[in-house]
Formats: structure tokens, sequence, C-alpha cells
């Protein structure tokens, strides 16, 4: 009897925003990465845009139905997929959101872009304060949502550690020829995705560490949302907003971890009462 595969490891959907697109290409980071740009309405250099950073597994489609709301209300939205995620490629430096961050300047950078409203969600939501803090003269406000400082700041709800090993089981069924006649390996998940995607959650696992004192030199208006059946522990997430000083705590109700899918207008608000506070 043939050995039984691994469960397939399966792929996200990927839709665009209704938001007209002006600006679609790969950009090249220093280490070989390609980062799938995109911008939505027109970039205007006396008018910071709002940048879309978005979850774990993702891409910026995450963002559609905000993007979508931001236009009508007047900004253009840059958004790329982060590396390894989406329509991105991977690069060969370390994964983190240390990283992760460093990409968006680069995209800003190729942009032209002095400073933006960053929007993060999830992972965004991390790299959204790494930025406020480290790149401050980039940043004219943020919205961090669903953001953790520790990894025990979120409550696994998705047995990442069982996921990881399914993925892994998965990339490695492929690679080692056990493969049943009949089966045409380009028509499944790729093992090089499902290694990936293990890769992406062990960091998750793994990262942040961040020290909650370091934010308190973040200056610009911030909002800290959470869904209030967030993954995320209220601890962590009370405090981040009580080490940025002035930060809004907003808690979206009857909502979990996906806040730009299950509450857009709430999330777009926040964004436009920043962009306000930043006038």
């Amino acid at each position: 009897m043939m050995p039984r595969p691994p469960r397939p490891y399966q792929t996200t959907n990927y839709a665009f925003p209704a938001a007209p697109l002006s600006y679609a290409q790969r950009l090249r980071t220093p280490d070989g990465a390609s980062l799938a740009t995109f911008v939505y309405g027109s970039l205007d250099k006396h008018a910071a845009p709002v940048l879309a950073l978005h979850g774990n597994g993702g891409s910026h489609a995450t963002f559609a139905q905000v993007i979508e709301r931001l236009f009508v209300a007047g900004l253009a939205v840059v958004a790329f997929d982060a590396r390894a995620q989406g329509q991105s490629t991977r690069g060969t430096a370390r994964l983190t959101y240390e990283q992760m961050a460093a990409d968006a300047i680069t995209v800003l950078d190729a942009l032209d872009v002095a400073k933006a409203h960053v929007l993060g969600h999830s992972d965004g939501g991390i790299e959204a304060l790494l930025l406020a803090r480290d790149h401050a003269d980039r940043v004219a406000s943020i919205v961090a949502g669903g953001a953790n400082l520790t990894p025990e700041g979120v409550v696994d709800e998705w047995d990442m550690e069982g996921s990881i090993a399914s993925q892994r089981a998965w990339s490695e069924w492929l690679q080692s020829g056990d493969v049943a006649h009949g089966i045409d390996p380009s028509l499944l998940p790729s093992a090089n995705d499902a290694a990936t995607a293990a890769e992406l959650l062990q960091l998750m696992l793994d990262e942040p560490h961040i020290d909650a004192a370091s934010l308190a030199t973040i200056s610009c208006p911030s909002c800290v949302l959470v869904g209030e059946n967030d993954c995320i522990t209220r601890d962590e997430t009370e405090s981040i907003a009580a080490a940025i000083p002035h930060a809004r705590l907003v808690t979206v109700p009857g909502v979990g971890h996906s806040l730009p899918r299950q509450a857009p207008d709430a999330v777009s608000l926040q964004v436009l009462t920043n962009v306000l506070l930043s006038r």
C-alpha cells in the first residue's frame, strides 16, 4: 500500500481592491527579494499617502475594502506584498520584523515618498511600531492593529506548531520522490511555498521581542487597534498603548483578529482620524 501523503498546504486567495490602480511594479531589495508594490490613487508630494502593511501569510489584498474606503476619502494608498508572501519573493535575508520594516522603507524610497501614514495589521502592526520608533522622520502617523510585543502576547488559536509541522511534511513529501505515479506535482501547492509558509509561521513563534519602554520615543499620532475577540492578549495590547505617549486604544466590538476584513469601516476611521490629527 502506498504511504498516505500529508495534508496539502493551502494557498490563500488574492483579490485586488476596486480602487483605481496607478502603479504596479516589482521592486528589488539589496538581498534579491522582489516586492510586488501597488499604488491606489495618485501620489502627491504635498500629501502623505497611507502605507498598508499586511499580516503573516497574507497579501495587500487583506486591505481591499479599506483601500477602497480610503480612496473615496481622497487618500492615496501604497500597498505591497511583504517578502515571501503574496506575489513577492523571499530574498536571502533572514526573516525578521526588522527586515520587513526595512523593506517598507525601500518601497517608500523607490516611490520618492518622504513620509506616510502607516496602517499595519498583525505582523504589519508590529512593523508599524518599529517604523514609528526607528524611522520617525518617515512616519506621519500609525494605526497598529492586532500587534504584539512578544510571542507570548498571542493566543495560539490556529495550532501554529501543528501547521508548521504539516507544511514542512508536505514540502518534504514533494521533495522525497515518494509522490505516486499519476500525480503531477506541478498541479499541487509547491514544496517551496509550503516551506516558506512554515518559516513565516515560525517567525510568529520566535518573535517579536520589543521592549515596551522603547516605544516611548514615538511622537506621531498613534492608534492601537484591536478586535474585542482578538487573539492578542489584552495585557499585551494595553502595554503597547500605555507605552506610546498619547496613543488612542480602540477596541472594535464583536470582531476577532481579521480587522481589515471584518471591520473595514472602523479601520478606515482610525486612519482618517490620524490624518486629521497630524495636520
